[in-house]
């Protein structure tokens, strides 16, 4: 009795605002979701995976009353105090019977809740919409869907106008197909297909081209019996802190400063992106045995690398200098290194979690790589201590602790070079309205790890040394305070800098939400990594300290249900050997929802030095398309992209963009060049729902 009153209180206090903002789940933009993650984003890195995973997260929804404290870690949006709160609630009360009980569950307010929505459910155990013959199952789905899309540049550009051997081959369309059926715990099938611009859409069995330059496939099953899931065609996985096997949605350094700190346990999953690395394409399966889940997995995937040969005393040997993970095959050159060389992998992994506690978890993983082609790259000093040969293997071991409030956690692996890398760190909440993070990190300068992606400062886990402590302050619902101090050193030398060096970082940011309509926040962020520099005569060279700083601020205004207004203000500086140089962007969103279209638009004005003081800045696309620009030089951005919904089934998207430079008579370099002071892209998107 005392539960139904405390159901119905909470329905009774929520369902005005949560009714009020209903959304239909396939629609919603997990794009302001990602920006409060990645505000401090500043490379040229594509996001394509992680938002593709976070998606699959959406489409997939974690079931609230069969969740563990691990799963419900890797949404980031709980600290540890609340996961804590949400599964004493349930040891005590059984499974919810509604959303809505989230409410009464202490620390879950309006806010954590509404974020929650798109990434959780409540069903009952036992759901008998899992049950069945798996064919009619998936054809009888409502979660499949198609879609197709183009986008090309609309300017000539030199690479589709020379006649000579270097030219691109194919359109400057970009051609991306997909279809996908999927329950969530239960099954997941999927094909994808794209042609990057300059592409060929070709038929030739000789260089094993048909159609489209890049497919993927995967048959995923979930929950058969004492399989917790099974793969076929291409998937990913992620075990520890990703020493080993690390992939998906992984934050990194960003506004969130407590909860990204920790890589999840996820394990085995499809994949489902463009991307054409980073992934495994085979078998796969997880079994479980009580306390255990045993994953087991093989892998053969053509990668691009361009073979080449030396003489050893008459003896030609072939090698690669390194795999490429750009993707592009437009010209010749690029066509010849397509699919060059052939990995194969395999490997296992044994987790122990303790089911009646739920506190404890470790496990052991191990991953052995083998290439058809020896690697070998150009000697030079910052890389003699990168891999070399045919095989590989990692070892990891990991461990997880979850002891009142605090969440600690480590991975310890090691490399067939003999190189370790360890992570560790812990995640806490001190009181109701502090939250605090630790991570410690130690990459040997000769761990070698081909599908590793755990926390760091650089892109790989090699040659890095580090400690980060996070903070965060929420004294009332409408405020709230976060920041992060990181110190890193390398040391080894690294591309561009002489010899070891060291850095830091740290961030700033407040948040203010006066109103439900309205969201305010200002940020600041200082970075300094040591660069080399020639001295005079340029024999020798001499380290120097870069300092970048970042200031930004953001309003955010609901002005009601079908308008939404987005302000920013980003200022930059770089200061290097005594000189600073300055970048800033002025950026104004405008968004209006009336009936069955969406508008939404942009117009920026930026204005920086140099290549240091670029400014990226997220901008709003297609479903399933994660964008981030960066304004350089001079000028002006503009955007506007129309969503029109006819039928429930049927979705069109349309979008047109332009860069307006100020003092240039062509843009980009290279084959990419176009004569002109504008660069302008359109994309057109259809989705059909079966």
């Amino acid at each position: 009795m005392r539960r139904t009153l405390a159901i119905l209180i909470a329905f009774g206090g929520i369902s005005h605002s949560l009714l009020g903002q209903r959304f239909d789940r396939q629609d919603i933009d997990i794009q302001d979701f990602i920006e409060d993650l990645f505000q401090v984003q500043d490379e040229d890195i594509n996001y394509d995976d992680q938002y593709e995973t976070l998606y699959q997260l959406f489409a997939n929804p974690i079931n609230l009353n069969e969740t563990s404290k691990n799963e419900l870690n890797g949404l980031y949006h709980l600290n540890i105090a609340q996961i804590n709160q949400l599964m004493s609630y349930l040891e005590r009360n059984g499974p919810m019977l509604s959303i809505y009980e989230l409410q009464v569950i202490e620390g879950f307010d309006q806010a954590t809740i509404n974020s929650l929505l798109p990434f959780v459910e409540v069903r009952s155990p036992g759901d008998e919409s899992t049950r069945g013959n798996l064919i009619k199952r998936i054809t009888h789905e409502k979660n499949n869907y198609l879609i197709l899309r183009t986008e090309r540049v609309l300017e000539d550009q030199e690479g589709y106008l020379r006649n000579d051997s270097s030219r691109y081959l194919g359109s400057p369309y970009k051609v991306y197909g997909r279809f996908r059926s999927s329950h969530s715990k239960d099954f997941s099938v999927g094909l994808t297909f794209e042609k990057d611009p300059g592409e060929q859409v070709v038929l030739d069995a000789e260089s094993k081209r048909y159609g489209f330059d890049y497919y993927s496939f995967h048959l995923f099953l979930e929950n058969k019996g004492a399989f917790k899931s099974i793969a076929i065609g291409d998937y990913q996985m992620q075990f520890g802190q990703g020493l080993v096997l690390g992939s998906g949605f992984n934050p990194g350094k960003g506004a969130e400063t407590i909860t990204t700190v920790r890589r999840g346990n996820s394990g085995l999953r499809p994949y489902t992106s463009a991307l054409e690395t980073s992934f495994m394409r085979g078998v796969a399966f997880t079994y479980s045995i009580k306390n255990l889940e045993i994953t087991s997995f093989h892998s053969r995937l053509k990668q691009d690398g361009i073979v080449r040969s030396r003489d050893f005393s008459g003896v030609y040997e072939e090698y690669i200098t390194g795999i490429q993970d750009v993707g592009m095959h437009r010209t010749y050159s690029e066509l010849a290194s397509r699919k060059g060389i052939q990995e194969e992998s395999f490997g296992m992994n044994v987790t122990y979690s303790d089911l009646r506690k739920r506190n404890l978890q470790f496990g052991a993983t191990f991953l052995h790589n083998s290439f058809a082609i020896p690697i070998q790259k150009t000697p030079n000093n910052y890389n003699q201590f990168e891999f070399k040969g045919d095989k590989n293997y990692n070892i990891g071991l990991f461990a997880s602790y979850n002891w009142h409030n605090f969440l600690l956690f480590t991975e310890l692996a090691r490399s067939k070079s003999g190189g370790t890398a360890f992570v560790g760190g812990f995640m806490g909440s001190l009181s109701p309205i502090i939250s605090m993070s630790f991570l410690y990190r130690n990459y040997a300068k000769d761990y070698h790890s081909f599908y590793g992606n755990s926390f760091g400062e650089g892109s790989r886990n090699i040659n890095e040394i580090g400690l980060y402590w996070g903070l965060k302050l929420t004294p009332n619902r409408r405020t709230a305070f976060a920041a992060y101090y990181d110190r890193f050193k390398f040391p080894w030398l690294r591309f561009g800098v002489n010899s070891p060096s060291q850095g830091y970082e740290y961030l700033l940011r407040a948040e203010y939400k006066p109103s439900r309509k309205i969201k305010l926040y200002a940020q600041f962020r200082e970075q300094a990594k040591e660069v080399s520099m020639s001295t005079e005569g340029g024999n020798l060279h001499r380290l120097e300290s870069g300092i970048k700083r970042n200031y930004i601020t953001n309003l955010d205004f609901t002005a009601n249900d079908f308008l939404i207004l987005k302000s920013r203000v980003q200022f930059s500086t770089y200061n290097l050997d005594k000189e600073q140089t300055k970048g800033m962007a002025v950026v104004q969103d405008l968004n209006i929802k009336i009936n069955k279209f969406t508008v939404s638009t942009r117009f920026a004005i930026f204005d920086t030095e140099d290549f240091e003081n670029r400014q990226y800045v997220f901008e709003k696309d297609l479903l399933y398309v994660f964008s981030v620009q960066a304004y350089a030089n001079q000028g002006s951005r503009n955007y506007i992209m129309l969503q029109y919904k006819p039928t429930r089934k049927l979705s069109l998207w349309a979008r047109y963009g332009r860069f307006n430079y100020r003092n240039q008579s062509s843009v980009g370099s290279g084959l990419n060049e176009s004569q002109g002071n504008t660069r302008s892209d359109i994309k057109f998107q259809v989705r059909y729902k079966f």
